[in-house]
């Protein structure tokens, strides 16, 4: 299948299980985190390695962004309301970038202390065997901890959980520098625990800027991908009844996507058919991408883009076209039952519907070419059509009988773009 085709329709988390699955995650990423920043820390300190000092510290900012997470989690799983009618998705966004500044302070801090004492090899203390083991056991336990919150954020389709579980690897990276450093240094080079260091930081600060650059992305409303956008307009084009998709838009919403789209239909369609028309486009889209919260479609009877539109506001409205109407009608003739109004090709085309009982064949004979004549000078129509209503109605309990209320003759007499009988 092409890139182009839509994805088979997949199950929708609830926004409940959202929330269960993302606190579950969270919860257990605090805890790892708690273990291993006290661990850090204090191993750091009594082994005198810098860079695992350095990599304490950070995992406490994960255990920070923890917590953060985990209101945002809740936050964001609140349904929508009055104040927020598209639902608390981009509290989630919010907190991601607020993760994302994080790291860039945090990332930041830790390389400026590293280029410091990098200036003071000499006066370090000797790095003890324990903060070797200690390095180890934390790249271990981040990179497994980054894989399990990795799939529950592609489960869920949580940006701010996966950012999250980026944030892990990142440790686990970083902790696999902190190995090699710590192991120079006890082999002989204690250059090698401030320059684990320095790296350290510089890659949680290059993460942390990744995060906030994507968070800003959303925050302004930017599109999904272009391949996923001309997929979206696939399935709008060849839905039933379009004839044509223009002014298609997307914006993230956390976890979702909005679309809003013009989508053009026959012009001489009742209001009710055109809207069907509307609604399945509208459902298919909902139906084959998931991602997609909700879809906004506007109906057009032509491409209305840039100065095409633009004749449509020099046209008559109805008031003006029914007294001009009724004045090119003259005194005397038969009064339309109803007048229809299609605005096309930047003039308008009008039906006149008359009643059965007013409707003489010969009359409108007659009309039809005084209409006919009058046409020349109205720049502004199109084209008219006459129709006889002799509707049919259904009676309880017998055949269909001749009622008013619908067409049973069309005949089109003037103009050069007639409209459909």
């Amino acid at each position: 299948m092409s890139g182009l085709s839509p994805s088979p329709p997949a199950a929708t988390p609830t926004s409940a299980e959202r929330y269960t699955a993302g606190q579950k995650a969270t919860w257990l990423s605090a805890a790892l985190n708690t273990l291993l920043t006290v661990a850090q820390i204090v191993v750091g300190f009594l082994a005198n390695a810098q860079s695992l000092i350095a990599h304490g510290l950070h995992s406490f900012s994960d255990l920070l962004s923890d917590f953060l997470v985990l209101w945002a989690n809740r936050q964001g799983s609140h349904p929508a309301d009055d104040e927020h009618p598209y639902g608390h998705g981009r509290i989630e966004t919010a907190a991601t970038l607020v993760l994302g500044a994080s790291l860039i302070a945090v990332g930041g801090g830790i390389l400026l202390a590293a280029a410091d004492k990098l200036q003071h090899v000499d006066d370090q203390p000797p790095v003890e065997w324990l903060a070797l083991w200690v390095a180890i056991a934390t790249a271990a336990g981040k990179e497994a901890l980054f894989r399990y919150l990795r799939r529950v954020a592609e489960a869920l389709r949580s940006p701010m959980l996966l950012a999250n579980a980026w944030h892990t690897r990142a440790d686990a990276a970083s902790a696999l520098v902190v190995v090699i450093g710590v192991g120079g240094a006890l082999a002989g080079w204690p250059l090698l625990d401030l320059v684990g260091a320095a790296i350290m930081g510089f890659m949680i600060l290059h993460m942390g800027g990744q995060l906030a650059y994507a968070s800003l992305k959303e925050l302004i409303d930017t599109g999904l991908d272009e391949e996923r956008v001309q997929a979206i307009r696939q399935t709008l084009a060849t839905s039933p009844g379009v004839l044509g998709v223009h002014d298609l838009r997307t914006r993230r919403m956390a976890h979702q996507a909005l679309v809003d789209a013009h989508i053009r239909v026959d012009g001489r369609l009742s209001v009710s058919e055109g809207h069907r028309v509307g609604e399945m486009a509208r459902q298919r889209v909902l139906e084959h991408y998931p991602e997609v919260m909700d879809v906004l479609i506007h109906i057009d009877v032509e491409d209305d883009i840039g100065a095409l539109a633009t004749p449509l506001a020099t046209l008559p409205d109805r008031s003006e076209c029914e007294e001009r109407l009724r004045a090119l009608i003259g005194a005397g003739q038969p009064e339309p039952e109803r007048i229809v109004l299609h605005y096309l090709n930047g003039r308008i085309e009008a039906e006149l519907h008359f009643a059965a009982a007013n409707a003489v064949p010969a009359g409108l004979t007659l009309l039809g070419e005084r209409l006919q004549a009058a046409l020349v000078a109205e720049s502004w129509l199109g084209g008219i059509s006459l129709h006889v209503r002799a509707a049919l109605r259904k009676n309880e309990g017998s055949s269909p009988v001749p009622a008013e209320g619908q067409d049973a003759r069309s005949e089109f007499i003037a103009g050069d773009s007639p409209a459909a009988p």
